[in-house]
């Protein structure tokens, strides 16, 4: 029955990676994820500071380390994300029509094309039909607000349409809609369970 994925990664990214996060940050020095990061991080999701002003923040924890480290820290983990797999997005794109949803992957571009070129960026987002970034749709607008844009323009059926997120408000609001809901939870498994099952 399903013709069209939409993923968000907002929320599935941050969760999915905080682990990895902390891992690779743990390597230049952070000696614990705490709420403080937190709210750096939530700050940063909304839009509210600047990238550079995000790293500057994580930066208080780990003083021995450049921005620069920090930056490419955060960006290392991405590699090792099964759901960032191009093989995995390669072949859901060939049978279903893919959407994306993200506010939080703009810091991860520049540095990413300028060491590696555009290939892995430019290949990940042909997988997808259109991304939609939270800027553009206008920050913390009602996550049903959101789909139903997506939905509408697109001419999507919404029983049709399966939407990946690991947040409970958003997984209400797109079940309130009709739509069909696989709810990650925080583990790389539930990942590859996912794309399996598809």
């Amino acid at each position: 029955m399903i013709n069209a994925i939409i993923f968000d990664f907002g929320d599935v990214f941050i969760n999915l990676d905080k682990k990895a996060t902390f891992e690779g940050l743990k390597k230049i020095g952070l000696s614990e994820w705490n709420d403080d990061l937190n709210q750096l991080n939530i700050l940063f999701e909304k839009g509210e500071i600047s990238k550079e002003n995000f790293l500057s923040g994580i930066q208080k924890h780990v003083p021995k380390a450049t921005t620069e480290e920090i930056l490419e820290a955060w960006n290392a983990i991405l590699l090792d994300f099964p759901l960032y797999r191009l093989e995995f997005l390669q072949m859901l794109s060939q049978k279903y029509r893919l959407f994306l949803l993200s506010n939080t992957d703009a810091i991860h571009i520049d540095t990413f094309e300028q060491k590696n070129g555009v290939s892995f960026y430019s290949d990940f987002y042909q997988c997808f039909e259109k991304v939609y970034f939270s800027f553009e749709m206008g920050m913390r607008k009602p996550d049903a607000e959101i789909f139903n844009h997506v939905l509408n323009k697109h001419d999507l059926q919404a029983k049709r349409t399966l939407f990946v997120d690991d947040k409970k408000e958003n997984t209400d609001a797109a079940l309130s809609l009709g739509m069909n809901v696989w709810n990650l939870q925080v583990g790389q498994e539930d990942v590859v369970d996912l794309f399996e099952k598809i």
